[in-house]
């Protein structure tokens, strides 16, 4: 017979729980969090090819009836899905939401999008009685001011060539000599993502899923918060220039608006990842966000940079060209030393 495996998912990179013993149980719901670490066994609506995220950034496929251990949270992806833990109902169905175990209630989903792992809950991870959470295992910083200077990444939506641009622009930064961070501010956690800027060079890899959030869909106060810690271990790195992503876009409930109003005097270079021309103008007249380049899909032929150009008077590159990484080079030097 079979033995079942338990997989910790990549929200659980940062507790002790693969090193030290836990029990697993039903905790009262009205003490339930964000944040919360607990226990779904893969249920039988299970499809192949559902990929987990393992600590380590790994990715591996379960079966029905293994266990996933991952955290309770919200996630509002404009063009893949919609849930939260709040939506779990008395029959404790839910999801994992993501890849990186975000567990909650799926309640919207696009056709297009591949569906949400299956999950029946088992209970919380508890110790002594109490639950164990996130913020548990969150290493506290000694608050520090922010003085490096910050190259922004932000989106018009999910999916719109920020991590990828944040790869080219951290690459080049490298080249150029300089030490870099690379950070994601805002968005629904996933190891990968920073992941592959430390692929691209960076000396430092760090997101809110090391303050203890799971997600940045929280109250603005709670991610102001947080992020005056990220912002501060990132202080005390000391790097040349931080590459910072704000994902998905500043209208979008993931606090964006936020992030770039604690970094705002130490944004040297703003880049604009867009799915087409006109979410250019969108951002731009919604948030009254001026960016200093243009990326993304929208760049990704001369006739879109051409309309960009028309539409904002904001040049754009083609980043997944590497006839345009010495243009943008030359922009990120210029815009670091002034």
């Amino acid at each position: 017979m079979r033995q079942l495996q338990c997989f910790f998912l990549s929200l659980t990179r940062i507790a002790d729980l693969k090193d030290k013993p836990f029990e697993v149980g039903p905790f009262p719901r009205e003490r339930w969090a964000t944040g919360d670490y607990a226990m779904g066994e893969i249920t039988s609506g299970h499809r192949p090819n559902i990929k987990l995220e393992l600590c380590d950034g790994r990715m591996v496929e379960g079966m029905p009836g293994d266990r996933v251990v991952g955290a309770l949270g919200k996630r509002c992806a404009t063009l893949e899905g919609v849930g939260s833990w709040e939506d779990i109902g008395k029959d404790l169905s839910m999801h994992s939401m993501t890849a990186a175990g975000l567990l909650g209630k799926v309640t919207s989903i696009s056709q297009y999008s591949p569906q949400p792992l299956p999950l029946r809950y088992i209970g919380h991870l508890t110790r002594n009685g109490g639950k164990l959470s996130m913020l548990d295992f969150a290493e506290p910083a000694e608050p520090r001011k922010l003085h490096t200077p910050v190259v922004l990444l932000v989106g018009t939506s999910m999916s719109s060539g920020k991590t990828m641009t944040g790869r080219v622009v951290i690459h080049e930064l490298k080249r150029l000599g300089y030490s870099v961070a690379g950070a994601k501010l805002t968005g629904a956690g996933r190891y990968r993502d920073v992941l592959t800027f430390s692929d691209a060079g960076a000396d430092h890899i760090l997101d809110f899923v090391d303050t203890g959030l799971p997600s940045t869909i929280v109250e603005p106060e709670e991610y102001r918060k947080r992020l005056r810690q990220l912002l501060s271990r990132i202080s005390a790195l000391n790097a040349d220039v931080l590459v910072a992503e704000a994902g998905a876009s500043p209208l979008e409930p993931y606090n964006g608006a936020v992030a770039i109003d604690e970094i705002g005097d130490n944004i040297c270079c703003r880049i604009l990842c867009a799915s087409d021309p006109y979410a250019v103008v969108g951002v731009q007249t919604a948030f009254d966000f001026r960016p200093d380049l243009v990326a993304g899909p929208a760049a990704n032929t001369s006739a879109g940079i051409a309309l960009v150009k028309k539409l904002t008077g904001v040049h754009a590159l083609d980043i997944t060209s590497t006839d345009s990484h010495a243009e943008l080079a030359q922009m990120l030097r210029q815009k670091l030393e002034q």
